[in-house]
């Protein structure tokens, strides 16, 4: 049976994005497991073959059905959104708006039913607002674009698995967003992910958002209490394994060595710290509660390596796989 069709947009075609997508898709085990399909440029595609020193034959279509998926041929739907000879490496308002322009396209194929998931290279938040389009990542673009009115975002690694409460907002922010509706609604989208993921009865450990957990109120103004207890105790009661809140620094301790399957991080650096000291190659980005299935590398556009072809492709290798085997499971 012939693996999921996988939409992988090239990201900032200014960063480090056709680059790892041109040295990820030179891996035969990519094509093993899905088929890939680039929505980018065609000619910024050969620029960075060119870049990295490789020589695939960059096959431009209209529709995923025209692919011919074979390693050593990129299928390409050409949007020919940046002129050839593009910059690498700066940030520039016609970079945001290509990289706009790839996600929606890969958002329609998904909702039309020609593609199973997506995937995404990285796209840089500055240059997507130049553009005009106000989102703080794909996250929320993605969700703009699905009609979805709350998702999540989940962090992968190797040995550890984060989802987070609030993302891409200040920690003053963060705070105050933070409200037990919203703490349940998180923990049941990463209960429900981890689920259709396997794992049939998921153990979720709950970061809390102070130091020591507040210690019994000595630190802080009863956050814990107020913000995440209530929602603890409605998982619970769902006959869930939800443990918190408890200190951040010994629960990504406690995941690591598998007492959890799950860290629900309150803000964004609480999770995205341990993951990514565990090496940027390795995490997965899976944005949870769309319709659509979405992963995505863990890093950015490294402007200030990109068109130099030394840009890791691992990462991307890893949110392919992660993709393939979300599609398949649903």
């Amino acid at each position: 049976m012939p693996g999921p069709v996988i939409a992988i947009t090239m990201g900032d075609p200014s960063g480090i994005g056709p680059e790892i997508v041109v040295k990820a898709l030179a891996h035969p085990e990519v094509y093993a497991m899905c088929r890939p399909i680039v929505i980018g440029d065609a000619v910024r595609l050969q620029e960075a073959a060119a870049i990295v020193g490789m020589h695939p034959v960059i096959h431009t279509i209209a529709r995923p059905a025209e692919a011919v998926d074979a390693c050593g041929t990129i299928d390409c739907i050409d949007l020919k959104a940046v002129p050839p000879g593009h910059p690498f490496g700066q940030m520039l308002a016609a970079s945001g708006e290509a990289a706009y322009r790839y996600i929606a396209k890969a958002a329609e194929l998904c909702r039309t039913g020609e593609t199973d998931a997506i995937c995404t290279a990285p796209l840089n938040k500055e240059a997507l607002h130049a553009a005009g389009h106000k989102f703080p990542g794909h996250t929320e673009l993605l969700a703009h674009l699905t009609g979805t009115p709350e998702v999540s975002m989940m962090l992968v690694g190797p040995k550890l698995r984060v989802i987070h409460v609030t993302t891409h907002i200040g920690l003053v922010d963060a705070v105050a967003k933070i409200e037990p509706g919203l703490v349940e609604r998180v923990i049941a989208r990463g209960h429900a992910t981890l689920v259709a993921a396997g794992i049939r009865e998921p153990r979720m450990g709950v970061c809390a958002i102070n130091p020591h957990a507040g210690e019994s109120g000595l630190f802080g103004h009863g956050e814990e209490e107020a913000k995440i207890v209530p929602a603890v105790a409605a998982c619970r009661a769902r006959g869930w394994s939800v443990e918190g809140p408890l200190p951040g620094d010994t629960l990504f301790f406690r995941a690591y060595r598998g007492d959890f399957d799950l860290v629900v991080a309150m803000y964004h650096d609480q999770g995205h710290i341990p993951i990514k000291v565990m090496g940027l190659e390795s995490g997965v980005n899976i944005t949870v509660g769309l319709p659509v299935i979405r992963t995505s590398v863990d890093h950015g556009t490294a402007f200030d390596i990109a068109g130099r072809g030394i840009a890791d492709e691992g990462s991307m290798i890893e949110a392919l796989r992660q993709a393939a085997d979300l599609a398949v499971r649903r």
